[in-house]
Parts: C-alpha cells; structure tokens; sequence
C-alpha cells in the first residue's frame, strides 16, 4: 500500500507530531509498505516533473533520517515558517497536496490545534483524499474545549465547571485553586494550575498569547485516567501518576517523568464507568475510527471528562500504543489497523 505519513506543522505540538510521524513511518515501512514522511508545512521542496510523484514511493529515500525528538519547552514557530522555501502563507507546503493524492491513504501523524481543528481534514476531503482518523466536524468539536463542554453537558456527560472569559481584562475570579487553560490546544501547553489571584492574571496574560478564548476550571482533585475508545469500542483505562506536578508538557514526553499503569490497577466496576464515560464522549462529538479521553476521578469517586484527542499521540510514552499493547497488539500492527478502521469509513 502506498502510504504518506503527514507531520510537523506549526501548532504547539510540532514537536511530538515530528516524533509520531516517524515512528509511524518506521512502523509501516517494516510491515513492507511504500511510506513516505512529509511535513505538512515544509512539504516535499523539490521540482516535480510530472508523474514523478509515483516514483517517490519506491525511491529508496530515507525519509526519517533526520531524528526528531519532543524538547521540554514548545517548538519555535516562527523559526519554522523563515525556514520554509517559498515564503507562503499557505496551509500545506510545497508537492503535499499533489503526493498525498499519489497515495492510497494519508496517515494522519498531526497534533494540535493545526491536525486537529478540522482544517486539514475538509481540504483533504475537498481533493478526495483518504486519511486515518475521524472527519473534520469532529474534529472541530474535539478541538474547541469551550464546544466540547456544552455538548458534554447537553448530552450527560460528566466534565468540571467552568467559565469562559471574553478575554485578558475580564473581570471574573475564580475559587482557588482553579485550572486556567487555552480553548484549542493539547498536551497540556497552555495549561495552568493556580492557587490565588496573582497567579491567576498571570496565566489568563499567557494563555492569551495562545488564544482568543480563555476557559477558567473547576480544579478536580483525585486520580487521572485515560481510555482510548477504537472502532466504538472502549481499550484497556490508563492510570496516569506524575511524579512531580500535574500531567503537563513535559511530564507527558519525558521518559520516566509519570508513571503509566496499563490496564490501571482498578475494580471492574471503576473500570466500566470509566470506559461507559469515554464511550459517552467519543459518541456525543459523533468521532470515527479513535479518540482518546482524559477522565478525573475526585475524592468522592466522581468521575469528569475534560477533554477528547482525536490524533493522539504516537510518541515511544503515548498512551494508545500501551493501551494497544495490553490486548497484545505491537505498534507495527496498530498502525495497520488504524488504517483498517480508518478506510471504513469511505466504504
């Protein structure tokens, strides 16, 4: 099968994207198919002649030769688009579109407000496109936590109180402690704890930097656990314990920073409720294929979904490849089955 892994980006999460990508690469390669590995901002900056973008399939390129690696502070956008060839302001780099189309089926290695807003999504179903993953109005709902909430609310699905501020100068102050987080983001970048008012202003001024909309939080204190939902069916619950502070950037992709417990050590009883939450979720913002949720379990035994993933990550600490695992499926064959799912829904 010819395949193109898309990654890179310019969200917050170029980093991890670069790491999935290429772990994914590898993955299918060593299954024996035809993989290319392409940034979807820099894209392929060559000159193509004609047809020629069949040829690259098989054309013997190490397309992960360079290594990529999730650094502890988010990546240097602007760095990214000075170094692109042509200065454009466009969306996909150069040759994207025109090899993705040469292609069986897109794999979606993005992350962030850039993979995960839909965005990518619509144009690739604009150009008939095949890719892995759900489609671009869950996308959407997904990536909006401010959406995301009011569905969940509407539709039972238990998540923390919140408040949305119209921006920096907005009046309202929390009960403290209280969660400070940007709308559209992932893997924490954007997200604060805060325990009194100074702290508070200053994390609505840096979360505006992120965003236009700012979510303050009910901050739920207890146990963290995730649960990916795939093909509608709900994977083994993930314990998540940071050794120091709370599940933020750098606790999720330095190795040794948390500790994963997988299947989580938990009763069947806590474990149902915990998967009839995720299923609840993936099914209220109508995701296909996966998603992951991220679920809060208080001192009282409440449980609180804070959000959906729908490109989760791919990293060698992600969190679908151990949950994966725990049914004994290695990542080579996750990546195929992703892709499985994911041609199911053009059928």
């Amino acid at each position: 099968m010819k395949i193109v892994v898309l990654n890179g980006g310019i969200s917050t999460e170029r980093d991890v994207s670069l790491v999935s990508g290429t772990q994914i690469y590898k993955a299918l390669k060593s299954k024996g198919h035809d993989v290319i590995l392409l940034d979807v901002y820099l894209g392929y900056e060559k000159d193509l002649a004609p047809g020629e973008e069949d040829e690259l399939f098989t054309a013997g390129i190490d397309w992960a030769e360079k290594s990529a690696k999730v650094s502890e502070t988010a990546p240097d956008i602007e760095a990214v688009k000075a170094s692109r060839r042509l200065k454009s302001d466009e969306l996909f780099g150069e040759n994207v579109i025109r090899i993705c189309r040469a292609a069986d089926i897109v794999f979606m290695g993005l992350h962030g407000d850039f993979g995960e807003n839909g965005k990518i999504q619509a144009a690739l179903d604009l150009y008939g496109i095949k890719y892995t993953g759900t489609d671009y109005l869950s996308s959407a709902l997904a990536m909006d936590k401010t959406v995301t909430k009011a569905l969940f609310k509407v539709n039972g699905v238990p998540t923390p109180e919140s408040y949305i501020l119209n921006g920096p100068d907005d009046t309202y102050v929390p009960n403290f402690p209280s969660v400070v987080k940007v709308s559209s983001g992932g893997s924490s970048i954007g997200v604060f704890i805060v325990r009194d008012e100074k702290e508070y202003r200053d994390a609505v001024v840096e979360c505006a930097r992120y965003d236009g909309l700012t979510i303050v939080e009910q901050y739920i204190k207890g146990r963290e656990f995730t649960d990916c939902v795939f093909d509608g069916r709900p994977l083994p619950v993930v314990e998540i314990i940071p050794k120091h502070g709370f599940y933020d950037y750098k606790n999720k992709y330095e190795a040794g920073a948390t500790v994963e417990i997988c299947p989580a050590e938990i009763s069947e009883e806590l474990t149902k409720r915990i998967q009839k939450v995720a299923l609840d979720a993936y099914n209220t913002l109508r995701i296909k294929t996966y998603a992951r949720m991220d679920i809060l379990m208080n001192e009282d035994g409440e449980l609180f979904c804070l959000e959906a993933n729908t490109l989760p990550g791919m990293t060698p600490t992600s969190l679908i490849p151990q949950e994966a695992r725990a049914e004994g499926t290695e990542f080579p064959e996750l990546c195929e089955e992703i892709i499985r799912v994911s041609l199911n829904k053009y059928k």
